[in-house]
């Protein structure tokens, strides 16, 4: 069983065209999300998003750079300082 970690993951988004691409990405990696809050900033035009994960770390490094590859998008990672535990679901 691979160690998991809780991580929270910051984005903004810039480019409004990159809003499906990353809904596309949040779907894929949607069995480690355990909470997602998202915000439009209107006045500023764009949007804030928090993503709460626990997973393995390299699920959390992966789907961090593949967000931070899309154009107008930035993302940045906070792990907990927490022991991880094992992960049930890699049988």
């Amino acid at each position: 069983m691979e160690e998991t970690r809780v991580a929270l993951l910051g984005i903004v988004v810039e480019n409004p065209d990159s809003v499906e691409p990353l809904n596309r990405l949040l779907h894929e990696y949607k069995d480690f999300i355990i909470g997602r809050m998202g915000l439009p900033y209107r006045k500023r035009g764009i949007n804030l998003i928090s993503i709460m994960l626990d997973a393995p770390g390299d699920a959390i490094s992966s789907l961090s750079g593949k967000i931070g590859m899309l154009a107008g998008v930035t993302a940045k990672t906070v792990y907990s300082k927490i022991p991880g535990q094992p992960d049930e679901s890699a049988d």
